[in-house]
């Protein structure tokens, strides 16, 4: 995959990858520029400092071993300490006596070559000084020190060190301080670089999907990323709303499919009525009346079927529901003395749980009463009709059923009337074919099922099965399945 790309003018431009890898090049390099020479600068001080020390030791030690020996007894101990002293690479010594003699380690003699440093010999300074300067074409640090006794001047002393071994440590520090940066930064650059353009590339593979998407191609995935961190998420997450677009679409190519097919039929019939009434010569009032009678049927028919139509689109909203208390025994009584009106039947309320569940009331009821009226139209009046209710007792669900003893639903066509506009045979021809599939949406969308099955009265039963994260409080005695 070429980290290079043609931008909207044509023109070629960098991959992002590659100028995100160029900044932090940018960044590493200045931080480790900064670095290595603050290491170098402070190896160099405490270089100069160890150096410093060194001296201050050496005069320290040619006072204990020779500055004792007064008058003529110091130049013998000063000739004696210059040869039994082993002085560091790079250091030598040079004491002037109260004589005028000039006594001296080896290639000490370079110190007289320096105008300043035979004045300092001559007219030693008041304290210990260090001076720097070029000595022969050396860097050279040397330390000037006059001698007492009490208050007798016994010489000065002058220590010097060649600092040529110094730089040449100090270059070595530097050098060595800037290869390690350098291996640094190439490998964190190369590591960034190489982790970004797994991370773009996925990045590009979500783009190029969403691209083939918005041209109508919803059967593309990313799929499995082979990683669990954020891109492998976000790849999951992107295919999951893929699943949920595609069938939400898929749901809504058929429902309008389903609606033109069903509001074809009823704006046929109002239409052919009112051409039947415009091609007639003399108003008839009784046709009249007929024909209006027979449009506004339609009407409302179709007024319906939108209606159901627009809960089932509702289903699907996040705030579908409204949620709130409800005291099950009260909720299925009150249902129970609406349900005896709608029909001469041999009704009945089973027992019911002592619960409080948390749901929408109104679906709710709206869902029983959809299937209350099935079992209406299903059953004559020497059948019965049982309202039911009862607890799994492994699962903890809640399901409430409507129960007849009518002939049942044929268990091949169980799929089929619960699917949108499913009906069973002609005595349902009246209805709209939506009323099992809004219980179906009411049902789901309270997290629970929805289920059909033969009834132990003989006919059918038809179950909301609601999950145990619904049922907020119960009581001590509630009846469960058997």
């Amino acid at each position: 995959m070429s980290d290079f790309r043609f931008g909207r003018t044509g023109h070629r431009r960098i991959g992002s990858a590659t100028r995100l890898a160029a900044f932090l090049a940018l960044l590493l390099a200045a931080i480790l520029s900064i670095t290595a020479f603050e290491t170098e600068r402070v190896f160099a001080n405490q270089s100069m400092a160890a150096t410093t020390r060194s001296l201050v030791s050496e005069v320290d030690s040619y006072e204990k071993a020779a500055v004792g020996h007064s008058g003529a007894g110091l130049e013998p101990a000063t000739i004696a300490y210059l040869q039994s002293r082993v002085l560091p690479q790079g250091e030598t010594i040079m004491v002037t006596l109260p004589n005028g003699a000039r006594l001296g380690s080896a290639g000490s003699a370079s110190l007289l070559q320096a105008p300043a440093l035979r004045n300092l010999l001559t007219h030693p300074p008041a304290a210990t000084h260090s001076y720097r300067s070029t000595l022969g074409g050396v860097d050279t640090l040397y330390l000037v020190t006059p001698m007492r006794s009490r208050s007798t001047s016994l010489g000065t002393m002058i220590v010097a060190s060649d600092l040529s071994q110094l730089h040449s440590d100090q270059n070595r520090v530097l050098v060595l301080v800037i290869g390690e940066a350098l291996v640094a930064l190439i490998g964190a650059v190369a590591g960034a670089y190489l982790l970004l353009r797994r991370l773009l590339r996925n990045v590009g593979r979500i783009t190029t999907t969403a691209a083939s998407i918005e041209s109508g191609n919803l059967d593309r995935r990313l799929g499995d990323q082979g990683t669990d961190d954020e891109v492998g998420q976000l790849a999951a997450t992107f295919d999951s709303m893929l699943d949920r677009l595609q069938a939400a679409m898929t749901v809504q190519r058929r429902l309008l499919s389903d609606v033109s097919h069903q509001l074809r039929t009823p704006l046929t019939v109002a239409r052919g009525h009112l051409e039947v009434l415009a091609r007639q010569s003399k108003v008839d009032l009784f046709e009249v009346r007929e024909t209006s009678s027979v449009v506004i049927d339609e009407l409302d028919h179709m007024r319906a079927l939108v209606e159901r139509l627009l809960m089932l689109g509702r289903a699907l909203e996040p705030d579908f529901l409204e949620v709130e208390h409800l005291d099950l025994r009260t909720f299925l009584s009150d249902l129970f003395d609406s349900a005896q009106v709608l029909a001469t039947r041999n009704w009945s309320l089973a027992p019911v749980p002592d619960l409080v569940l948390d749901v929408d009331v109104a679906k709710l009821r709206g869902a029983l009463l959809n299937l209350i009226d099935n079992a209406v139209k299903a059953t004559g009046e020497a059948d019965s009709i049982e309202i039911v209710a009862w607890r799994h007792p492994d699962q903890g669900s809640v399901a409430l059923a409507v129960e007849d003893s009518g002939p049942g639903i044929p268990r091949e066509q169980l799929s089929g009337v619960r699917e949108r506009f499913g009906r069973l045979g002609s005595a349902d021809r009246e209805g709209s074919g939506l009323g099992l599939a809004i219980v179906g949406a009411v049902a789901e969308a309270h997290g629970g099922s929805f289920e059909l099955g033969p009834s132990r009265l003989g006919g059918c039963r038809a179950a909301i099965v609601l999950p145990v994260t619904r049922v907020s409080a119960e009581g001590a005695g509630s009846p469960v399945s058997v």
